[in-house]
């Protein structure tokens, strides 16, 4: 168990998240169990714990949901099945048999899903699949909760001569009443039952006349209830069975408690597991309640960096009321373990120390935490708090004499494995006397290796944190036009307490104020405006790095789309340009094939013809392969060359960027000679068609091939020759 102080638990409303979560629990014992909870400080019991609440919660959201837990309670069975000769009720052998029928269903299923949730199988271990008792309850009681008739030979033997009597004593009544009715001597209601016995009922002044037991009379006496004699023998008969039933069935319950003797316990065992499960149930339901996640757990170094961290409990009532709740980041670990939070008042500081400490309770109890899952956590082993004004009227003690007698106590206990977190530190007394106590008092925290985190309005505190390299400074964020809480956290920096920007915004006169600051030292005033002003040049500067942020990005897609863009006009330039020099040939070869054809008509000779036609096949077949031979050619320079660039790779990586300022330098008297102009025969850089420069535009040029037109730039045009005509 961990070293916590009742305080502690009062100070962070950690009962109120146990109430919270107990209302999840199915059983009355599952909810008294989580409301005893206290945090502890076994590692590996913790991790079980928490792996076991994670598992659970994870069964929620996939198709393989653990089956029913829910049981009877059975504790007072153990102390009973200790004493001989003791019988058991026929209820709690029910429950006994339902609760092994339960927890064999979930044993099945965790063993079929051990992969899936090994934890909550491990938890199986002290337990397995009892196949005797469910059956050997069964057959003796039944679903009604009655003991079977086959439940022994005599007592079916008993209960067949009962029902035998009981048809015996309906006719003999029936017989009495019949009779008596006939002679009228009974009231007009005829009968009744007295003692759970049919009477009859006998006007009192024939009661003489009829045989038989008076059993009672009317308010009035003008009725008499008289049993019948043959029919009050039988029932005499009755009663003697009844009483032989109820000694067989105790006979039997007695039998059947024996049986169960052995498996005392198994059946302890069993409801542990039970009631265990409903626990961890509990608790995933309330981590499903808060968001609640397993962060990444340190049992080496105390290292704790809680991301996007809420206040379950104000978490929880903001979801009610449909409000925001601003989550927190923070880290302590052995380079900063000692934060000092300061900022204005009602800035969030005291929340977010209730936040951290809450968490550790939380964490250190088993409970899945509100943060995000990229925490980071570790355990303590004791968590000390002094928050709030603890004034104690039972002892006298002024709210100072009571946070003095606090911190006596956290001198005693403060340790590496303590997390301490005091709200205004140092409050109480006179400014300057009682900071330096605070001070003093810090450093001694500090120099025992403690972790903690306080808040505090006083310099002489931030200035330490400072200096000491163990300690940081952190502000809760103020909007410095607004003067409203952000209720950010902001490590790194002290806070300041915005006094009297606060104090003019609540509407007092500029002239009191202006007083109070010249009744107080300037370097004080010079110290809480520099701050000041170190806050709103940060919110400047995140709200400027936000705007490049988004400008970059946008500047990158921009750029990005353009590359494309370009990409898809290079490649449907290069088509059309295949696709004009593939006319070109097809014209050309139609001009030769035209020919041919009409020097045939002049001729009508067809051996020319034929040969003609033959030798423009070779040579356009010539004309292929030679391309093919060139285009196979290139292919293999290229990869040779490519080969022999891998090769210097290494080399020329080095001398880049050398190169590339060279290349530079260099590109001005790359500037070609020729000038363009319209009606200039040009080709692409890397194309063989020719075409007209129509316009020329800054440095975009309209050319035309003839079959179509298209825009490039300048500088992929190469001279070819000038218009002719000029």
């Amino acid at each position: 168990m961990a070293k916590i102080p009742l305080k502690t638990l009062e100070d962070l409303e950690y009962n109120e998240v146990l109430r919270q979560c107990a209302s999840h629990a199915i059983t009355p014992l599952g909810k008294q169990e989580i409301n005893a909870l206290l945090p502890g400080n076994d590692k590996a019991e913790l991790m079980e714990m928490l792996q076991a609440t994670s598992e659970f919660r994870a069964s929620f959201d996939n198709d393989n949901r653990i089956p029913n837990h829910g049981f009877e309670d059975c504790t007072t069975v153990f102390s009973l099945l200790r004493i001989d000769n003791s019988i058991l009720e026929i209820e709690t052998f029910r429950n006994i048999a339902s609760n092994t029928e339960t927890t064999n269903t979930l044993l099945k299923f965790l063993t079929k899903f051990a992969s899936y949730y090994p934890t909550l199988f491990r938890c199986t271990e002290s337990i397995y699949e009892e196949k005797e008792i469910k059956p050997a309850v069964d057959n003796v009681i039944d679903r009604f909760g009655e003991v079977r008739d086959r439940a022994s030979d005599e007592l079916f033997r008993i209960r067949k001569e009962m029902n035998q009597l009981r048809s015996k004593i309906g006719t003999s009544f029936t017989k009495a009443l019949r009779l008596y009715a006939q002679a009228d001597y009974l009231d007009d209601i005829r009968e009744s039952v007295q003692d759970n016995r049919r009477v009859l009922a006998v006007k009192a002044m024939y009661r003489r006349k009829v045989k038989g037991a008076v059993l009672g009379s009317s308010k009035t006496g003008s009725i008499v209830f008289i049993e019948p004699e043959t029919t009050h023998a039988l029932s005499r008969e009755l009663n003697n069975l009844q009483f032989e039933e109820t000694e067989e069935i105790n006979k039997i319950l007695r039998n059947l408690t024996h049986f169960l003797r052995p498996f005392a316990p198994y059946l302890q065992a069993q409801h542990e597991f039970l009631l265990k499960m409903d626990c961890v149930y509990a608790k995933a339901c309330y981590a499903r309640e808060i968001n609640g996640v397993l962060p990444e757990i340190n049992t080496e170094t105390t290292t704790l960096e809680y991301k996007a961290a809420f206040h379950p409990l104000l978490y929880s009532t903001h979801q009610r009321e449909n409000k925001p709740t601003y989550p927190q980041d923070i880290a302590l670990h052995p380079e900063q373990r000692i934060v000092v939070i300061s900022g204005p008042n009602a800035g969030g500081k005291s929340i977010t120390l209730k936040t951290i400490g809450l968490l550790q309770l939380m964490l250190q109890s088993g409970f899945l935490l509100p943060v995000h899952e990229r925490s980071k956590a570790c355990f303590f082993e004791r968590i000390l708090t002094d928050i709030g004004d603890n004034q104690s009227i039972e002892n006298h003690l002024s709210t100072y004499s009571y946070r003095l007698k606090n911190m006596k106590y956290f001198l005693k206990k403060c340790s590496s494995s303590t997390l301490f977190l005091i709200d205004e530190f140092g409050t109480g007394s006179d400014p300057e006397l009682g900071g330096a106590l605070a001070e003093a008092i810090l450093e001694d925290f500090y120099e025992r290796n403690a972790f903690g985190l306080i808040t505090t309005h006083y310099a002489n505190l931030k200035a330490l944190a400072d200096e000491k390299p163990g300690m940081v400074n952190a502000n809760m964020q103020f909007d410095n036009k607004t003067l409203e809480p952000v209720f950010k956290l902001i490590m790194g920096e002290a806070g300041s307490s915005f006094t009297f920007e606060v104090a003019q915004k609540n509407g007092l006169p500029y002239s009191l104020i202006n007083r109070a600051k010249k009744k107080i030292e300037k370097g004080k005033v010079r110290f809480d405006a520099t701050i000041a002003k170190l806050q709103k040049e940060r919110s400047t500067l995140q709200k400027t790095e936000q705007s490049l942020k988004s400008q970059e990005q946008k500047a990158a897609k921009e750029s990005e789309e353009l590359e494309t863009t370009n990409a898809k006009l290079k490649a449907k330039l290069y088509s059309y340009q295949e696709l004009y020099d593939h006319h070109q040939r097809m014209i050309q070869l139609g001009d030769k094939v035209n020919g041919i054809a009409e020097r045939f008509f002049e001729t009508n000779k067809k051996r020319p013809l034929i040969a003609s036609l033959l030798q423009l096949i070779e040579t356009e077949n010539a004309k292929r392969k030679r391309k093919s031979a060139a285009i196979a050619k290139k292919d293999r320079e290229a990869k040779k060359k490519q080969e022999v660039e891998l090769q210097k790779t290494l080399i020329e990586v080095r001398k880049e960027k050398k190169i590339e300022k060279r290349v530079e330098k260099q590109k001005p008297a790359q500037i070609p000679t020729v000038v363009l102009k319209v009606g200039d025969r040009v080709r692409l850089e890397d194309g063989r068609s020719t075409g007209t420069i129509e316009s020329l535009k800054k440095n975009q040029a309209i050319v035309n091939y003839g079959q179509f037109t298209t825009q490039v730039n300048v500088d992929q045009l190469v001279f070819v020759s000038s218009d002719k005509k000029k």
